[in-house]
């Protein structure tokens, strides 16, 4: 990952799941189209995943009124299973994600640039959504 010129964001969440399980949840195409929301009017229509060092990623993120619609992707700079996930945008951003284990739950931490667009806390507020939204899937759906 480059040095960034970007304003860094963080947010958090603790799911009450193992981490082994929410890296699943959080990787897999088919999970991802199902959290991968900041609100009930928008949803994520297609995702793909190649989850390694080099590897490219890519979701569709659209209004359900289809009146808005954007590509969300990167290239991975860095992988370890159950643990980290970095990656930069397309625009040149830069995330860095860690997934840490306590006791059967999974803090999630995830840094990232800000976009020069839109102010910080608008985007801090829509990235924490989506964590948020992630949390709230992972936990209704994790049959232990």
């Amino acid at each position: 990952m480059r040095n960034s010129k970007f304003e860094k964001i963080t947010i958090e969440t603790t799911i009450n799941t193992p981490v082994a399980h929410v890296w699943k949840f959080w990787t897999e195409p088919v999970h991802i189209m199902k959290w991968n929301s900041a609100s009930d009017d928008w949803h994520t229509p297609f995702a793909e995943n190649d989850l390694r060092i080099g590897g490219k990623f890519l979701s569709r993120m659209e209004a359900k009124d289809g009146s808005f619609g954007f590509d969300f992707g990167g290239t991975y700079a860095d992988v370890k299973a159950n643990e980290i996930i970095a990656y930069t945008l397309e625009d040149g951003r830069n995330v860095y994600i860690t997934f840490l284990s306590d006791n059967g739950k999974t803090k999630i931490v995830e840094v990232f640039d800000a976009e020069e667009t839109n102010p910080v806390e608008f985007q801090e507020q829509g990235w924490k959504a989506i964590l948020d939204n992630f949390k709230g899937y992972v936990e209704k759906n994790f049959k232990a």
